[in-house]
């Protein structure tokens, strides 16, 4: 993207001519820790030795820690400049990339920049703005002493609210609340940790973050990036995991400050209480809700019980994950041209609209092409584009609790497995492979399609001159050579009854 895309009448004289790259979500979010200081002692996106270096031990090249690579990836044709605007998804710029170093990634080959960063203006932070605020001015408001930070991308329950207040009191500590943005239900989570601020110690704040899970980091070096972004915050402390038995504080190295460990706590079911495990009789301990059955009473709709959560934590985690039955879902079939995906895409569109209760949307290859991608050729990048295009329609679709029922042929796995992503960070996704042999495809060509292919009047047609990489991951498989339209749209509601999105008829 070029600086002719974004906001040029936002940028000064002297970096119109700049291009631009608006990074990804995980990218921005370094992006304005960085601006910020909260990724201080970095002021810029890495380098290759300095992040093979980090992969490898944790450390920069010069020996600080730091515990993940944070770098900036690039098409090819941008490594040539030796500046580059950095802008937001809406074209806003928010600094300049003074660059030092282009780089290929030698594991996934992607292209990287590296370079210190000029800042051109804070991000536009939207939903609880005003709680956001840098780094140093939250450090320069806390009270002197002990600070402990609580860097969270879920909300606190009633286990960690005890924890959290006796942690607090043994170390006489002020509580600084850090929600992790950049999940799929960030206003949630910040609604929840508002819900119970009446429950935390006096004093404490809450400052949400921006710090996006990051694809293939485990949970220890996530734990010791959340400590160099508290400490930045000002916080001394950091609570980590409950300990197996009694509290405890580690520190070593590669932790910016210390990590606390709570002792276990459980519900005493006789006094109707969470308190430390080695208070209670083993025999009134109640045993705590897994993820698993959380999860599994949000998706039915029943109450999450009082002694787990506080009634206005429930709430917000019913908001996050509604009931399967109003849940917002795609369902996503691919397949040959010819295999019949769009008449059963239909025949179960139709089937919704008549069971009621549900808005359905029918995104149909053909009609996508016409209308959504019209001027798009049958090459492979136009060819994702398509699918990303649908994808995007469809996880807004998902977002606001409709069906969206997709039927393009979506040939390539990698392109549907990021449309999987963008409605599964909205709500839930549904693939189907309608396999029909393409001896039936072609038998049937009603379009004339499959002829002109092999007559070489088409290119890059999908199953003779170009690939159809068949899905690992389907969750339905159906062969329309071997099942009546009918009979194939009942075998996709037997899937959706059974998973619970669909009530039996």
């Amino acid at each position: 993207m070029t600086a002719e895309a974004g906001h040029l009448d936002q940028l000064p004289d002297t970096l119109r001519d700049l291009p631009s790259w608006t990074p990804d979500p995980v990218e921005l979010a370094d992006l304005e820790l960085l601006l910020t200081g909260a990724y201080r002692p970095l002021t810029g996106f890495l380098g290759a030795f300095d992040a093979a270096m980090v992969i490898a031990g944790g450390r920069l090249a010069d020996g600080t820690p730091w515990p993940v690579p944070v770098t900036l990836t690039v098409p090819q044709d941008l490594t040539s400049h030796e500046r580059l605007v950095l802008q937001d998804p809406e074209g806003v710029p928010l600094a300049v990339l003074q660059v030092t170093e282009a780089w290929q990634d030698p594991t996934t080959s992607d292209w990287r920049l590296a370079g210190p960063l000029e800042p051109l203006r804070a991000p536009a932070h939207g939903p609880f703005h005003r709680l956001r605020r840098r780094p140093d001015e939250v450090a320069a408001e806390l009270p002197e002493g002990a600070v402990l930070a609580v860097a969270t991308r879920e909300p606190l329950h009633r286990k960690q609210l005890g924890q959290l207040r006796q942690l607090a009191e043994k170390l006489n500590a002020t509580v600084l609340v850090m929600p992790l943005l950049g999940g799929a239900h960030d206003e949630s989570l910040v609604r929840a940790l508002l819900a119970v601020r009446r429950d935390l110690p006096d004093g404490a704040r809450i400052v949400p973050v921006p710090l996006p899970p990051r694809p293939g980091v485990d949970d220890e070096r996530d734990l010791r990036l959340r400590s160099h972004v508290a400490a930045a915050y000002g916080a001394t402390h950091l609570m980590g995991a409950e300990a197996d038995e009694a509290s405890e504080e580690t520190e070593d190295a590669t932790t910016a400050i210390p990590v606390v460990r709570p002792e276990p706590w459980a519900y005493d079911a006789d006094v109707e209480v969470w308190r430390p495990v080695a208070r209670i009789e083993p025999d009134h301990v109640q045993a705590e809700l897994t993820r698993a059955e959380l999860e599994d009473l949000l998706d039915r709709g029943e109450p999450i019980p009082e002694w787990f959560t506080p009634p206005a934590v429930a709430a917000e985690l019913a908001v996050a994950r509604p009931p399967k039955l109003r849940r917002g879902l795609t369902v996503f079939f691919t397949g040959l041209s010819g295999s019949g995906k769009s008449t059963v895409a239909r025949g179960l569109s139709d089937a919704l609209i008549e069971r009621g209760g549900r808005t359905v949307t029918l995104l149909d290859g053909d009609v996508v092409r016409r209308l959504l991608s019209a001027g798009l050729s049958f090459s492979k990048a136009d060819r994702d584009l398509n699918i990303r295009r649908i994808g995007y329609v469809a996880a807004e679709i998902t977002r606001h609790g409709g069906v969206a029922i997709c039927a393009p042929i979506a040939p390539y796995a990698e392109t549907r497995a990021e449309v999987r992503r963008m409605v599964e960070a909205t709500g839930d996704f549904v693939l189907v492979h309608v396999s029909t042999p393409l001896e039936e495809c072609e038998r049937r060509d009603r379009k004339g399609l499959y002829a002109k292919a092999r007559a070489g009047l088409i290119p890059d047609f999908t199953g003779i001159s170009a690939p159809y990489e068949e899905p690992d991951d389907a969750d339905l498989v159906l062969d329309t050579s071997q099942l009546t339209p009918e009979e194939a749209v009942n075998k996709v509601l037997d899937l959706l009854v059974a998973g619970g999105w669909v009530r039996p008829e």
